[in-house]
């Protein structure tokens, strides 16, 4: 057995590796390596979840947002992005819609619209839970004090996700302006998942400036942090963004470290990106094979998909439009895996439910 082969049994059996094997392995990964790493990492996955892919139905629901980060197209400087709002109603019947085509989690998703106050999302969050008692709801709306959390979570919401981006505070700087820090970020996410959420957490892959040190850094902070969900996918440029000249991450490096986090965490959920889909056509079964197993087609209204652009290129129409669920069922089938109707909650060893489970 070649050397990376031993260091990838040792990641799958000890869930870890040392940083400099991790480094190592990094730099030096070959084909024969890459194929191992992904059989192991499908091993991983399928011990927990079998051959399932779970579908989260995704609402983006706002493109406003007060902040200003350096790669982001929704960022509030730019003049060219096409704002909208979805209503309660609006959104709510993107729900309808979602459960009648067999969804049972609701991914919504804004940027930190001040809009959104805490009294609008806890009745949103409130209003879907009654209508939809049997599926979970997932917001994804940035950085809140803890408060906001708690209160959304006692409205109804079971899931939250937050990327940290990077938990190196040098490298959050270059991608963030000064009022947003590593150390809140990294905050909120604790609270949350003290407060009972499954909370995700993730990075941009290939993001400007990023290093292998600074990914270690990703790595050992969310082994501290012991994520449900861990969403990660390639940085891509956005035209109209600081970062608009800078290469995009690559197809390669993000089904490495979807495989290496697999390994890692077999008990993550491991969404196949939008982004990935938009690098490589299959991008998203490719994710798969390297160990995703979630997959999140858009319920947003067809009008507004092309509006939510946090960066160029991003597939709004066709087989990432919800109502053509069945093309990418389809798609998914064709990697050896099914999509099944479920909530697909995580699968923690000791299978203590989601304090909303009422399945």
């Amino acid at each position: 057995m070649k050397e990376n082969q031993i260091r990838i049994e040792r990641l799958a059996q000890e869930q870890n590796l040392s940083d400099e094997d991790f480094r190592v392995l990094w730099q030096t990964m070959d084909q024969e390596d890459e194929a191992f790493l992904y059989a192991k990492a499908r091993e991983a996955c399928q011990r927990v979840y079998g051959r399932e892919v779970y579908l989260r139905g995704l609402i983006e629901f706002s493109s406003y947002c007060k902040n200003n980060c350096y790669y982001c197209g929704l960022r509030k400087s730019n003049a060219h992005a096409e704002r909208y709002r979805l209503t309660q109603e609006q959104i709510l019947e993107c729900c309808d819609e979602g459960y009648r085509l067999g969804f049972r989690t609701f991914v919504l998703q804004s940027g930190e619209d001040p809009y959104g106050t805490d009294d609008r999302i806890c009745r949103i969050v409130a209003a879907i839970r009654q209508a939809h008692p049997d599926c979970a709801i997932t917001l994804s709306i940035g950085e809140k004090s803890r408060e906001s959390y708690q209160a959304y979570f006692d409205a109804g919401a079971d899931r939250y996700l937050l990327r940290h981006e990077t938990a190196d505070p040098v490298h959050y700087r270059a991608l963030h302006p000064p009022e947003l820090s590593c150390e809140n970020r990294k905050r909120c996410l604790f609270d949350l998942k003290d407060i009972g959420y499954q909370t995700g957490c993730g990075i941009m892959v290939g993001s400007p400036g990023q290093t292998i040190d600074q990914l270690l850094a990703d790595l050992h902070f969310m082994k501290e942090l012991g994520p449900h969900m861990i969403g990660i996918g390639p940085f891509i440029p956005h035209r109209d963004t600081p970062f608009h000249d800078r290469a995009p991450g690559t197809l390669t490096d993000t089904l490495h470290l979807l495989g290496i986090l697999r390994l890692m965490f077999p008990h993550a959920l491991l969404p196949a990106t939008t982004a990935l889909g938009t690098i490589h056509p299959r991008g998203r079964e490719k994710g798969i094979l390297a160990g995703a197993n979630v997959v999140m087609p858009n319920l947003s209204p067809a009008a507004v998909r092309g509006k939510y652009l946090l960066y160029d290129g991003k597939i709004c129409t066709g087989e990432e439009a919800a109502q053509c669920h069945e093309c990418m069922e389809a798609r998914i089938r064709t990697t050896g895996y099914e999509v099944v109707v479920s909530r697909g909650d995580w699968r923690p060893e000791d299978n203590v439910p989601s304090p909303h489970r009422t399945d």
